[in-house]
């Protein structure tokens, strides 16, 4: 099985906890779950950000969601405190599976410095291979993720 790895280029990636980082010129940036990461985890049951105000480290947790059978850390791609939490994901937390790139959004932080974050994140075609070489090591782990109304 091949996932589809359809990032987006300009933005940040940790492929080690399969999340993300888009960075924006405020100083902010959004983080999430990237596409592998959620075929990895299975149906999300729930998705919790950190508190407004939060410190969040690099590799750091920014939140946690619920899978079937596990409670689990969603780490941040960068540091930062949580100026945002995507409240959507409260009553909807499929939405990350729909679109992890774009309403699946976890959080977004002010940045704390990401001059120092940024020589451990890859981008564009490092990121792809990078994700790539992960799932080939871990194809036996992928889990078909269904959301309401839809099955596998």
């Amino acid at each position: 099985m091949t996932p589809d790895l359809a990032l987006p280029s300009d933005w940040y990636y940790w492929p080690e906890d399969q999340v993300w980082a888009n960075v924006h010129d405020d100083g902010s940036a959004t983080v999430g779950i990237t596409q592998l990461g959620i075929q990895l985890s299975g149906e999300i049951y729930m998705c919790r950000a950190k508190s407004l105000g939060t410190e969040v480290a690099q590799g750091g947790t920014v939140a946690v969601v619920e899978l079937a059978k596990a409670i689990v850390a969603v780490k941040s791609a960068v540091a930062g405190t949580v100026i945002e939490r995507n409240e959507t994901l409260a009553d909807q937390p499929w939405r990350v599976h729909r679109d992890p790139y774009g309403k699946g959004w976890i959080a977004r932080l002010k940045l704390k410095d990401f001059k120092a974050d940024e020589p451990q994140l890859l981008r564009g075609a490092a990121a792809v291979a990078a994700m790539q070489q992960y799932a080939r090591e871990h194809e036996r782990e992928f889990i078909p993720a269904t959301t309401p109304g839809q099955s596998a």
